[in-house]
């Protein structure tokens, strides 16, 4: 495999951050209008007295104008607030804590080797005291850019390997892989509480109007089919959000995990040790027991994607990880 130069793939990773920080605001408001659509359903008689429904735009495009700078105003505060303490929060969601020199050396001359080889500044490291094998780099710049070790994988990896698994890391920051991982987390968090939130307000419209429309059931329907409306344009809104929500996961491209390999393997001059680790971790991977798919984004190997079933190999044609099986072969082909 040809790896793609280190400033071709930050110019590229810069322009996928500016690209998600322009989509997301515009889906975000674009399941709104579809959302208003629902207060835009009016009502009539023709002649012989059966009541038709029709959709009233300039009411669903008042409501949309009124309701907008306030969803931009809140998504806004909510994309500066995780912005800013993205760190503490993946910190808070893992268990990480600082890993100090004197604590182990070792991985810090790694680490500051590895650095000084590449002409980058030394990133924070952590150290999530799991006994199970994994590692990720996260941070959005050179405040926050942090390499985060299980203790299993610093005690069962030799040093060649290890020094693999922290090259691997350290290409992501050097490509600024992990602040277009950061955004697409943060965007999809929003969305995932957007269509809780409807979902639920679904539930409770329809469990609230559920007497009326069953009081109207004699009349000519009219409560039945609001409810009916309000029902279909959540539907489509939960689709649009977990379709959205897969895209934006391929938009962090499977090739992500690739360059990073391949930069690991350029920066170590040694493939087959990431190979190995590689292989040793995926027979071990840790943190599984952190029941949130943002953050297993960012492992070096998901641990939810071993065992894979028939939805799972369906799914993993949108997923960011590839298959470690052929990461392995294309390193040992380096």
């Amino acid at each position: 495999m040809t790896y793609v130069g280190i400033h071709s793939q930050i110019a590229r990773n810069n322009w996928n951050s500016i690209m998600l920080l322009l989509m997301f605001p515009c889906i975000i408001l674009g399941m709104l209008w579809v959302f208003c659509c629902i207060f835009g359903v009016q009502s009539t008689y023709d002649m012989y007295g059966n009541e038709q429904f029709y959709f009233d735009y300039n009411i669903i495009n008042d409501t949309w104008l009124g309701w907008a700078p306030w969803a931009v105003v809140i998504v806004g505060i909510w994309l500066a607030i995780a912005y800013t303490f993205n760190a503490q929060m993946i910190q808070h969601a893992t268990g990480a804590k600082p890993l100090e020199r004197k604590e182990n050396p070792r991985v810090y001359n790694l680490v500051e080797n590895l650095c000084m080889s590449c002409g980058m500044p030394m990133p924070k490291v952590n150290i999530i005291e799991d006994p199970q094998l994994n590692a990720f780099a996260s941070g959005i710049n050179q405040k926050s850019y942090t390499v985060t070790l299980t203790r299993g994988i610093i005690e069962y990896l030799d040093d060649a390997e290890l020094e693999g698994v922290i090259a691997h890391e350290l290409t992501h920051i050097r490509n600024r892989d992990t602040r277009v991982l950061i955004v697409s987390i943060v965007f999809v968090g929003i969305l995932s509480t957007v269509l809780t939130v409807l979902t639920r307000g679904v539930l409770r419209a329809f469990l609230w109007s559920g007497g009326s429309s069953r009081r109207s059931s004699n009349g000519k329907g009219g409560g039945g089919v609001a409810i009916i409306v309000v029902i279909v344009a959540a539907i489509i809104c939960a689709a649009i959000a977990y379709f959205l929500t897969l895209l934006t996961r391929f938009a962090i491209s499977r090739k992500r995990e690739f360059m990073a390999d391949a930069g690991g393997a350029e920066l170590t001059r040694n493939p087959r040790a990431l190979a190995s680790a590689l292989r040793k971790i995926s027979a071990y991977p840790g943190l599984g027991h952190i029941d949130r798919e943002d953050i297993a984004q960012l492992y070096i190997i998901h641990p939810k994607k071993l065992k894979q079933s028939f939805f799972d190999n369906l799914q993993s044609l949108f997923s960011t990880h590839p298959s470690t099986e052929e990461r392995i072969r294309i390193l040992e082909q380096f």
